[in-house]
């Protein structure tokens, strides 16, 4: 959600969700400079499909993005929703899921892409090419016929942009913090680090200025952290920061975390805040990536 800065906004936000009879709000977190929340919550599908309807309900009628200005790529002010399908649950209804949010977000007049597993046209797989340009270009994006939205108008609406809408396997948000406030270092280290670039397998990466701290911080998303880990990214992080002559301020993880992926981690060493709700475990140990949020 485009919403981050704005405490009573988010605290109605997160209650829409635990409201729902049938969902668990796993954890919440939202940051300033970011301008930007997220929740992670599970169900059975039809459960966390109505949830989420309340949930967007909710920030649609209170997040204009016309106001907002974030450090964060975003379309809208519900920006991404990613259906992550738990063990037991078949992809079909991940699938559905999906659909079934997608034609409410619609309906309301928001433009709909499914990306990944959900994608209908293969170039839309990507979340990071979905939201190029971002809110301010978006009008211009679906100008062109290729850019047709999979759902909904085909122009973007004027305060809510559009939504992102996919099924994926969990994830690892992770997010190192550079004791610098010139945004160069964390830039180049994302570059080198990210996927698209030629650098880690599964890595997705953005240095993004930390304003109100005063620091900058390698944002990054690890698609699939069996393939490549923490303790990998962290490295390549912590070299090319040594490289520039700029000191660690800290490590963070958004959202859930598999159990997985931390197992035999020394967290202490990463300087991280890890909330117990955010380690999730999975059915089955966690040590695969077939799980997560229903």
């Amino acid at each position: 959600m485009s919403e981050g800065r704005n405490p009573r906004r988010m605290a109605r936000f997160a209650a829409a969700v635990e409201g729902i009879r049938g969902v668990e709000l796993l954890h919440a977190s939202a940051d300033p400079d970011h301008h930007r929340m997220v929740l992670a919550y599970r169900g059975a599908p039809a459960d966390v499909v109505r949830a989420t309807t309340v949930l967007a309900a909710a920030v649609y009628a209170e997040v204009d993005l016309r106001r907002h200005r974030g450090r964060h790529p975003r379309i809208g002010a519900l920006d991404v929703v990613p259906f992550v399908r738990g063990p037991g649950c078949p992809e079909l209804d991940a699938l559905g899921a999906s659909r079934s949010f997608g034609e409410w977000a619609a309906r309301r007049g928001v433009p709909v892409f499914f990306y990944e597993r959900a994608a209908t046209i293969p170039e839309r797989t990507s979340l990071p090419h979905i939201r190029s340009g971002q809110f301010e270009g978006l009008a211009g994006k679906l100008s062109s016929p290729e850019w047709r939205p999979d759902l909904g108008p085909t122009a973007p609406h004027p305060s809510l942009g559009a939504v992102a809408v996919g099924v994926r396997e969990p994830l690892v948000r992770f997010n190192m913090n550079l004791d610098t406030a010139d945004p160069g270092p964390a830039r180049r280290i994302a570059a080198a680090i990210r996927e698209s670039g030629g650098g880690l397998p599964h890595v997705r990466a953005l240095g993004i200025p930390l304003r109100r701290r005063g620091l900058t911080q390698v944002s990054m998303n690890l698609t699939r952290y069996a393939a490549t880990g923490i303790d990998t990214v962290y490295e390549r992080v912590a070299t090319g920061a040594r490289a520039d002559g700029v000191a660690l301020a800290g490590c963070e993880f958004i959202g859930p975390v598999p159990a997985g992926a931390i197992r035999g981690l020394d967290i202490a060493r990463l300087d991280a805040d890890l909330a117990p709700d955010q380690i999730l475990e999975l059915p089955g140990g966690g040590d695969d990536e077939e799980g997560g949020e229903a």
